[in-house]
This record gives structure tokens, sequence and C-alpha cells, in this order.
């Protein structure tokens, strides 16, 4: 696969030597601002999916008239976390 170049940034000296100091060994600037961008990528696409199924769900909620509350959901997630620990104990006898 043929490669791309991105803009070249252009950051305070300060920033840049902050990032220097940080390096692994063995690794180089680029490939510190590499990874940084496919993370921040990475972040943006989830958020952006999380968010897409809050209003969905909200959607839902709207068309069918349910809602549940924070107690509700808050008790549903006791319940399942008691289940989970009752499966791992059976499973650990």
């Amino acid at each position: 696969m043929k490669t791309a170049s991105l803009p070249s940034l252009r950051v305070d000296p300060e920033l840049r030597a902050a990032a220097e100091s940080v390096l692994k060994e063995g690794e180089s600037l680029s490939s510190l601002m590499e990874d940084s961008l496919r993370r921040q990528i990475d972040y943006r696409r989830t958020q952006a999916e999380f968010v897409a199924r809050g209003l969905a769900g909200l959607a839902e909620a709207q068309r069918t008239g349910v809602f549940y509350t924070t107690d509700d959901i808050q008790a549903l997630m006791r319940r399942k976390l008691q289940k989970a620990k009752a499966r791992k104990a059976a499973q650990q006898k």
C-alpha cells in the first residue's frame, strides 16, 4: 500500500520538548505522533457511536413511551452483578 503524508505540524518549542521527553527507547517523534493520531481517531469514532446509540435509544423510548429511571437501571445492573458473582462462585467449587 502506498503511504501518504500529513501536513507538517508547527508547535511551540516547549511542546516539542515535552513530546521528546516522553519518547520510549527506539521510538521516534513521528511514531508518537502517528500513534496519537490513531488513538484520537479511534476515540472520536467511539464517542460518535456512543452518541448515536444514545440518540437511537432516546428515539426508541419516545416512540414506545417506555422510559427507565436511574434507579431501574441501577437495580438491573445490581441483579446482573449478583448473578455473575453467583456463577463465578459456582464455577470455583
